[in-house]
């Protein structure tokens, strides 16, 4: 375990700045995942501050719901009133919902983020910086037949040890009862059983180097006991693995409620841990920590090669789990697995959106490795499904599901767009991701990603002429995503003008190549995907060239207008598979890669016009751009033309000719 700690940047802190503190230290614990993951765990610092009456107030800042220690700021800290928490504590009993009012009733600011679940156990430590982690190597001792006596020969007499709780009140009650008289100057930290490591101090530095050197003592002990071996493998993917994740995907979907997303991982050690013969009845045991039943569910499922009766079956045990540990205040959650084994190959995520795709594939990698030391050092054990149970179905988390804001309207939606590195392309793209959708970015040329939308982009790089590399680029995109559901053909080239008696052979060919036949094969190759796909629809861009065609523009119009006609066939093809196929015609459109200014000038002045007048010349005197175009797109893909096929729409501002 990596000490993280910079003296240098540490002492650009004001000594009197103890938030400041406690955001560095937590970000330093939140910068490794084998000790956070994903929104676990949780750090507080007790401090004072002076109320609107003027009176000093003991406080506690404590992670509010929602912050990421990897990113946390300090007004991710909400200060709450430290003695009400401990007030708190002194009660007899307290259920869940009660408790939250009350920590939102102890917060000195009214609008800041709820405190943590386990702001009154922080409160009872009597230590100024309380550091919390789910650490994998002390979860994965204590996920052992002996894991409670190795942790106690480990510790000793520094570290309380407690059986598993509920996090919350009860386990904050539990925590004062056991430290009951305790000498805490000599307590150096707390385990509790399945679930995670506390340390804490009056200094920030010492909190922190006491967590990691108990997570390394943990770590150590594994590895000299050789349980660090993990099964390793290779695998690839065969055009008939392709298709059953396509059809999982569209299956999983229908388990979900709507559209969803899949992701492979084929790596050496999940391609090992496919091949073990106990890897089955390992992923349905339970999870690392009870904590990742919220994202990743209380057991893994098994595929092979069958996915409606791997669903069927999964779904089956997952209805006997609620039924049997379900009371009548229980909605049953979706019955969609959220990761498995995929035997002989590697793991499959799945989740209704990207970032808790990441979120899955990040547990589960996680899992694996601690099912493995766990197993070379005795065996897998985790809590039983009633635990389990209760913590998926914590009455805070279906307040959550209750409330949840509704998902966007592409949400779990797969399209793919060539042409994708600039103009209508790149914004289509970005328009896509806006909407929720992931995108498959297609371009000879490297794409570049803004940082907010890179998670959801996998972008390739391909020449859509070349079937070899758009099979690639498919097989890319299936492994990453699952399927394919939106498709924006939109790679194109405009060839110098030329008039037909001087029009050169190669720029004949190349426009007729690139213009229609390229869109011929894309399409092709991702009509089986869309035909797994929900919802699907296609949309070509076409140009104004198609019904309006200029002098001097033969290659580029003639590839246009074949193009439009395969649109209109490909719609009469695809409408018993439920795919749309509608196509837009732009025109005008001057911030793309086929518009140079010197392009933009030599038109004007063909029309007796200037550049400004030029790119403002139709009948509503707009001047339109690559948004513009992509905004329609991405209407025509979505529900509002749920109903349309077939369709031509353009884009252009009104042209007299087109009119």
């Amino acid at each position: 375990m990596r000490n993280r700690w910079n003296q240098q940047e540490a002492a650009r802190l004001d000594d009197s700045d103890t938030v400041g503190q406690r955001v560095y230290s937590s970000r330093l614990l939140g910068a490794d995942s084998d000790l956070v993951l994903h929104g676990g765990g949780n750090t507080s610092v007790k401090g004072t501050l002076t109320d609107v009456f003027g009176e000093t107030v003991e406080v506690l800042f404590i992670k509010g719901s929602g912050w990421d220690l990897r990113t946390i700021e300090a007004s991710g800290f909400p200060a709450t009133r430290l003695p009400h928490l401990r007030q708190l504590a002194q009660l007899p009993c307290l259920n869940d919902t009660e408790m939250m009012r009350q920590l939102r009733l102890a917060l000195l600011d009214p609008g800041g983020p709820t405190p943590s679940v386990e702001a009154i156990l922080h409160a009872l430590i009597p230590h100024r910086f309380v550091d919390h982690s789910h650490a994998d190597a002390v979860v994965t001792l204590s996920n052992t037949p002996e894991g409670e006596q190795i942790l106690h020969e480990l510790y000793g007499d520094e570290i309380l040890i407690l059986p598993y709780l509920m996090p919350g009140f009860l386990l904050a009650r539990q925590v004062a009862a056991a430290t009951e008289g305790a000498d805490w100057s000599r307590l150096r930290g707390i385990v509790l059983m399945h679930h995670g490591i506390f340390t804490f101090h009056d200094q920030a530095k010492t909190s922190y180097d006491t967590m990691i050197e108990l997570v390394t003592r943990a770590e150590d002990f594994i590895k000299s006991k050789g349980a660090t071996s993990l099964a390793r493998s290779s695998t690839s993917l065969s055009q008939s693995d392709l298709r059953y994740l396509s059809l999982l995907r569209k299956q999983a979907g229908v388990c979900y409620g709507g559209p969803v997303l899949i992701r492979c991982n084929l790596s050496e050690s999940a391609a090992g841990f496919a091949t073990l013969d106990n890897a089955e009845a390992l992923v349905q045991r339970g999870p690392l920590t009870p904590d990742h039943t919220i994202h990743a569910k209380a057991f893994a499922a098994v595929f092979d090669d069958d996915p409606v009766s791997e669903l069927e079956t999964f779904t089956a045990e997952y209805e006997h789990y609620f039924r049997q540990h379900a009371g009548p205040e229980h909605q049953r959650l979706d019955a969609m697995p959220r990761w498995g084994i995929w035997r002989r190959r590697g793991l499959i995520c799945l989740a209704p959106n990207n970032k808790r795709l990441g979120i899955v594939a990040d547990i589960s990698r996680h899992t694996i490795k601690a099912i493995q030391q766990a197993e070379n050092l005795g065996g897998w054990t985790t809590l039983s499904r009633k635990s389990l149970f209760e913590v998926e179905y914590w009455e805070l988390e279906q307040a959550k599901l209750k409330s949840s804001n509704p998902p966007e309207t592409m949400q779990g939606k797969v399209a793919l767009v060539s042409g994708a590195a600039s103009g209508i392309g790149k914004a289509c793209m970005e328009a896509l991701v806006q909407q929720g959708a992931v995108v498959v970015a297609l371009d000879t040329s490297e794409i570049d990603l803004s940082p907010n939308i890179n998670d959801s982009v996998l972008a390739q790089q391909c020449d859509v002429t070349c079937s070899s590399q758009i099979d690639k680029a498919l097989s890319q995109a299936v492994q990453h995503f699952g399927g394919l559901d939106l498709l924006v053909s939109n790679a194109g080239c405009f060839p110098p003008s030329a008039l037909i008696a001087e029009l050169p052979d190669d720029s004949w060919e190349q426009s007729v190549e690139v213009n229609m036949s390229a869109h011929m094969r894309l399409l092709r190759a991702c009509i089986p995907l869309l035909q797994n796909g929900f919802d699907p629809a296609v949309v070509i861009i076409g140009s104004k060239n198609v019904p309006a065609p200029g002098p001097g523009a033969a290659a580029y119009s003639v590839a246009k207008a074949g193009l439009n006609q395969l649109a209109r066939i490909a719609a009469l093809e695809l409408g018993g598979y439920g795919i749309r196929v509608n196509t837009v015609h732009p025109d005008a459109i001057y911030d793309t890669a086929l518009w140079t200014q010197e392009l933009l000038a030599e038109r004007a002045a063909h029309y007796g016009m200037s550049p400004a007048e030029y790119r403002s010349a139709n009948l509503l005197g707009a001047e339109l751009n690559s948004s513009d175009v992509a905004s329609v797109v991405v209407n025509l893909l979505g529900p509002a033309f749920s109903k349309t096929t077939g369709a031509q729409i353009a884009i252009d501002g009104g042209n007299e000719r087109v009119v």
